[in-house]
């Protein structure tokens, strides 16, 4: 089982290995035969010549900011509709479910041209708004937070409404510290679906101030010479923010759901 294990972890970390090496070498030799598998000690060139190219600090902090006040308020818009879904008895409740998983059958690309209008009539175009706002009732949040929240004993609600607890208190005391674990894996699939968005963001900015990782990096793909050397180096900052809100909630996954509420 161990030499399994072991065999799909070197196949799982190659991929991010091959970036490092791409990162600290040299475009002309990524295509060398036999394959360089050593890294080298072209990084800083290459970190130069890609703040020269698209500017980092400027699109590390677009993209941070545009993630994180989404992560904030898709969770928020998310989680609390996802709560009144799954423990609030109202007409039509489930119709409402149902046309939130039929929204997920929609293709994305089909709903570009009408929130491009949209934005555009609003003069909204180019704003941080424009890119965190399209997204924010995201359907599959919703219908993971409001399988988590149906695991949630109705009857400890009762008993809070009973010894007197508002609907809010109720939420953010009671319910929102137990779904920890819900609310980390929400967040991680919420930071890497806005962190990695491209199509959105490329109709949606009309200036390299505003581009983010996804769209900053497709400029470097040039019609006739590409620098992969920039390219690797560009993908493996993008993929650290990822790694660090991975590793700073897989802690949640581990912790009882209801432990702290029932406590």
């Amino acid at each position: 089982m161990y030499v399994l294990l072991g065999i799909f972890t070197i196949i799982s970390i190659f991929p991010f290995y091959w970036m490092l090496v791409g990162a600290t070498n040299h475009s002309s030799k990524m295509f060398t035969s036999p394959p360089t598998l050593i890294p080298g000690g072209e990084f800083m060139t290459n970190l130069t010549n890609l703040n020269d190219s698209i500017g980092i600090a400027r699109v590390l902090f677009n993209s941070l900011v545009v993630s994180g006040l989404y992560v904030v308020a898709a969770l928020a818009v998310c989680t609390t509709a996802a709560y009144a879904l799954a423990k609030f008895e109202f007409k039509g409740r489930n119709a409402i479910f149902i046309v939130f998983l039929l929204s997920m059958m929609i293709p994305y690309q089909a709903t570009i041209i009408p929130l491009f209008q949209l934005m555009s009539d609003l003069d909204l175009l180019n704003t941080y708004f424009a890119l965190i706002a399209p997204q924010l009732c995201y359907p599959f949040a919703i219908f993971l937070m409001r399988q988590n929240f149906l695991a949630f004993p109705t009857e400890l609600l009762e008993s809070a409404r009973l010894d007197g607890a508002g609907e809010f208190r109720i939420f953010f005391t009671i319910v929102l510290p137990s779904m920890k674990p819900a609310i980390a894996a929400t967040s991680i699939f919420l930071f890497m679906t806005q962190w990695n968005n491209f199509m959105w963001p490329l109709v949606a900015t009309t200036s390299s101030d505003m581009y983010t990782f996804p769209v900053a990096l497709s400029s470097l793909m040039g019609l006739s010479m590409i620098d992969y050397g920039q390219v690797m180096t560009g993908v493996t900052l993008a993929t650290i923010p990822i790694i660090i809100v991975f590793l700073a909630l897989q802690k949640h996954f581990i912790s009882g759901m209801l432990g702290s509420a029932l406590k």
